[in-house]
């Protein structure tokens, strides 16, 4: 059949839909952004059926561009944003409510309620996750208490469940499959990691009924088959997994010790922990990384909730650049005695910090700042928050070395200046690969080994191509002053 694999990566922003050939290199692919809604101050919600539909439209795009047809692929990959939740009606398929994005905010308050019970720990301990509204399961939470009769018609199984991934495959599949992977059920606050199972004691306390929930499998898997009427072919689905840890299967760190940071509306960074569950002592997530033929490989990940997003937010709120690529030629031109610091708290900041009521704001203006300083200010705090996350891994694994090379991926990495920068301020080699697209990569090489007509794990690994190394050149004395200046700017706008 050629090895043709459709990967469909489902982002924040956007869909994608890449079809890759059998030597894993891309033949087609195609891309839609869709509405971001913004009901009240720190909710964010998407519509599902617009997602489904860019899903759609970008699959038979890709198929087009590649000159194949549906008949023609092996098996399809699914990779999705992760936290994002939807409940829909089981008979009808139609979504009860818009899906409340990871980014969304409105379950602080109810953070904090649960805290106070002291029942932070007893989450931390199954889930490897702190109680913040980043995660599903209080926004699941939320819907079942806020929409009319939703409680008493999930307990009765009228309901389901799911993160965006979920949703694809039971719409892919005309409602046959009601599943997901081990990588996103670690991400709702409901699973617990350790016995690889549904929690009945945080369903419990989250009012979740067990009724609503998808079955949980391997992230290589037999997921079901695509709906013949949609693309004219019914077609397996068979690797699916949250978006960063598809990210970290494509930059091919299988290994403990390996280390990746994906930088697109948020930034994430994974450490590989393998078959060690890492207890963070400094305020960093323990998750699935993958799980793969029965065996879980786990990981330690910093979440960033703004990376491109403050990007999109000079483009769109205030309108100093025209195209995202604009940003690192006008950070280039920037005044060098300003320092000028960005602190993108728009939706609250994450690791190490999980302070949701923070806020965004910018220090050490002058009236001769503008446009090119605040640009270098938006991409170098993709740089600071980084460093944070990485003193906070190598503090937690004391496997790991100082020696650390990192493996970068997403729209960001584009950037030359962004990337040394980085390079710069974290004193660490910063290595691009030549695929960027290492999310969809990612599932995509779940799906084609299952279907055995890409290479196994270790022939994969050897296939990763560097395209740069980018090495650090900023003299310790500046990184040092850099530093301390972003750390007093964090400092005076956590709440």
């Amino acid at each position: 059949m050629g090895g043709y694999i459709l990967a469909i990566d489902q982002g924040t922003t956007s869909s994608r839909a890449i079809i890759f050939d059998g030597q894993q290199q891309i033949a087609g692919a195609s891309h839609k952004e869709f509405k971001q809604y913004f009901p009240k101050s720190g909710w964010v919600e998407h519509d599902p059926e617009e997602i489904w539909q860019t899903v759609l439209s970008t699959v038979e795009d890709a198929l087009a561009k590649a000159g194949i047809k549906a008949g023609d692929l092996s098996g399809i990959g699914i990779t999705n944003q992760r936290e994002t939740v939807v409940v829909w009606d089981r008979e009808t398929g139609n979504p009860i409510h818009n899906a409340i994005v990871w980014q969304d905010r409105r379950t602080a308050s109810y953070c904090d309620r649960l805290k106070k019970q002291g029942l932070e720990k007893t989450f931390t301990k199954k889930t490897g996750l702190l109680l913040d509204p980043y995660f599903s399961g209080t926004k699941l939470n939320w819907l079942l208490t806020n929409i009319d009769r939703a409680q008493a018609r999930a307990a009765k199984g009228e309901l389901c469940f799911g993160t965006i991934d979920t949703f694809l495959i039971w719409r892919l599949t005309g409602g046959q499959s009601f599943v997901t992977d081990a990588t996103n059920a670690s991400r709702t606050l409901l699973y617990n990691i350790a016995d690889n199972a549904w929690d009945d004691e945080l369903l419990k306390i989250l009012k979740v009924p067990r009724a609503m929930l998808p079955e949980v499998k391997d992230c290589a898997a037999d997921f079901g088959v695509t709906d013949p009427a949609l693309f004219g072919a019914a077609v397996p689905i068979l690797g699916v997994a949250g978006d960063q840890q598809a990210a970290t299967i494509g930059q091919a760190c299988f290994k403990p010790g390996m280390l990746k940071s994906t930088y697109g509306t948020g930034c994430f960074a994974l450490l590989n922990t393998g078959k060690d569950m890492v207890r963070s002592k400094n305020r960093l997530l323990t998750t699935i990384a993958y799980k793969l033929d029965g065996e879980t490989t786990y990981a330690l990940e910093g979440s960033i909730f703004v990376a491109g997003a403050a990007v999109q937010w000079l483009r769109d709120g205030l309108k100093v650049i025209k195209a995202a690529p604009d940003t690192g030629t006008l950070a280039e031109s920037a005044d060098p005695t300003q320092e000028v610091y960005l602190v993108p708290a728009f939706t609250g900041l994450g690791a190490p910090h999980w302070d949701p009521d923070a806020r965004g704001a910018i220090f050490g203006m002058t009236r001769n700042t503008g446009p090119a300083e605040f640009a270098r200010a938006a991409l170098e705090a993709v740089c600071y928050q980084t460093r944070d996350l990485l003193e906070a891994m190598h503090k937690d694994w004391r496997n790991n070395g100082k020696e650390t090379v990192l493996r970068v991926d997403g729209g960001m990495v584009a950037s030359d200046w962004t990337m040394q920068r980085l390079s710069d301020l974290l004193d660490a080699p910063v290595d691009r690969p030549v695929i960027l697209e290492t999310t969809a990569l990612g599932v995509a090489w779940l799906a084609g080994s299952r279907a055995g007509v890409w290479p196994k794990q270790e022939d994969f690994a050897k296939s990763w191509a560097r395209d740069r190394r980018f090495e650090p050149a900023m003299d310790e004395k500046t990184r040092k002053a850099k530093f301390k200046g972003w750390r007093n700017a964090v400092k005076r706008t956590l709440s």
